[in-house]
């Protein structure tokens, strides 16, 4: 008899019973369910006291559906049996998370390869069952809590209008995800990523999945305006404030009042301006240009820059202050030779859109069209592509456009392209290219090449120490 005490009374559940569904007054779901087999359930409840709990040479998976458990403790006395209900029900029902008492080390190697998250070796250690019990109910509430969480997210997205953005990449769905949760907040957003990578629509996507989508999206490039002009333009001005302001006029905040104002190259603000801004940001009030007069707008802000804001801060061409009121919220928008699935999807849906506009038909690509545009390292990124498809489009003498339609047909190509790789490379080569690569193209972040490559950052940390590259200074570039 295991000296264990009482831990739950809660209903058993035998094999008579376990189609049962709980009772009316259970009103959550038990923190977990003791599967086993038949001759050690008695046992387990004298060990355990009144647990639910469900034969194992039963349909055991039909009763834990009906429990709405979120965790199992399983005996594994038998090994054959406690193993095929762990790959059925991680297969069936994958959100459980299994813990499970072995009766050697190679049983629980086994259980903890097929898919169970902990366990022990061994029924007669007290504390050390005792300690799993706890474990598992950590688990269970942890894993609940995720997928509350991933299923919230995907509510949102499922909800979420991106019309205008298209990518299947991994690195662009995740940016999509992100871009449709914070689009319900009324946080201020900071966009960051290279020239022609799709900033604005990005920012267009936040305000078309607001509240606020009512409202005006107002957009103002600062990098094309003088500081006294871009002063104006944001705030107003009063009549009379400087030559040629013969009238009123309001700006950019108070066309925005009750929607968004997208700021684009933000890093060109001029350092006077930035401290307007900056006091926009903290008190939510400015004064237009010559006026006394204290205004109040609704307005959520989002920019966007295709330069490292924080380098700036470090050389003091931009206030530290105003960086942290812009990135509350910080969306990276990935190159296009960072999401190269995207390449041919991109390439079709601007073929579409272009013929449409002219009301002629086109066929598509030709192959060794394909295989250039895959080639080409694209630095002008997503907006490159559109010209390139444009232009090729009016050239194109054929029903399908070909590699000499195309602009980049004499341009350099990455002669070591994966696509000039396969076939003939190894696993390991086609993995080496695609770490450094996506490295290359951000600048050497571990971080974000685990989130485009879809993989941990630990796994990149260590092939290149496996490499014997460093990431801070030994770039893939350096390294070749």
């Amino acid at each position: 008899m295991w000296p264990f005490p009482r831990r739950e009374s809660v209903a058993l559940y035998h094999r008579s019973d376990c189609g049962h569904i709980p009772p009316p007054n259970m009103s959550v779901p038990p923190s977990f369910v003791v599967v086993a087999p038949s001759r050690t359930l008695p046992t387990l409840r004298d060990f355990l006291g009144d647990v639910t709990a469900v034969e194992l040479e039963a349909d055991a998976l039909i009763a834990l559906e009906q429990l709405d458990t979120r965790s199992v403790l399983l005996d594994m006395s038998d090994v054959a049996s406690g193993l095929d209900f762990i790959a059925r029900t991680k297969q069936r029902l994958p959100e459980i998370v299994i813990a499970v008492v072995a009766p050697s080390r190679e049983a629980l190697a086994e259980a903890l390869k097929a898919g169970a998250e902990a366990g022990v070796e061994g029924m007669t250690d007290r504390d050390a069952i005792l300690a799993l019990i706890d474990k598992l109910r950590d688990r269970a509430q942890l894993t609940a809590d995720a997928t509350r969480f991933r299923r919230r997210a995907e509510a949102v997205l499922s909800l979420a209008n991106f019309e205008n953005i298209v990518g299947t990449h991994p690195a662009m769905q995740q940016l999509l995800r992100r871009v449709a949760q914070v689009a319900q907040t009324r946080a201020t957003v900071l966009i960051q990523g290279e020239s022609g990578t799709g900033k604005e629509l990005v920012a267009a996507a936040i305000h078309q999945n607001s509240k606020r989508c009512e409202g005006p999206l107002v957009r103002l490039n600062c990098a094309a305006l003088a500081e006294a002009v871009l002063e104006s333009e944001l705030f107003g001005h009063e009549r009379g404030a400087f030559t040629g302001a013969i009238t009123r006029r309001d700006g950019r905040f108070k066309h925005a009042d009750g929607g968004t104002l997208f700021l684009d190259e933000v890093s060109e603000i001029p350092p006077g301006v930035q401290v307007k801004l900056l006091r926009f940001l903290q008190e939510r009030e400015f004064e237009r240009v010559g006026g006394n007069e204290t205004l109040k707008v609704d307005v959520r802000l989002v920019a966007a820059t295709n330069r490292n804001l924080r380098s700036l801060v470090e050389d003091g061409r931009f206030r530290e202050d105003l960086y942290y009121r812009l990135s509350v919220v910080h969306l990276e928008v990935p190159p296009l030779r960072a999401r190269p699935s995207d390449i041919l999807v991109l390439a079709d849906h601007f073929l579409r859109d272009v013929a449409e506009e002219e009301g002629e038909s086109v066929e598509g690509f030709t192959e060794a069209a394909r295989e250039a545009m895959l080639a080409y390292p694209w630095p002008g990124n997503v907006r490159e592509l559109r010209n390139c498809i444009e232009q090729a489009f009016v050239f194109a003498e054929h029903e399908r456009i070909d590699l000499a339609d195309l602009p980049i047909a004499g341009a350099p190509r990455r002669a070591d392209g994966l696509r000039v790789m396969i076939p003939g490379a190894t696993m390991g080569e086609i993995e080496r290219y695609a770490i450094l690569e996506t490295l290359r193209a951000v600048q050497g972040s571990t971080v974000k090449a685990a989130n485009i490559l879809g993989i941990s950052q630990r796994t990149i940390q260590y092939r290149l120490k496996e490499w014997g590259i460093d990431a801070r200074n030994g770039s893939p570039e350096s390294e070749r």
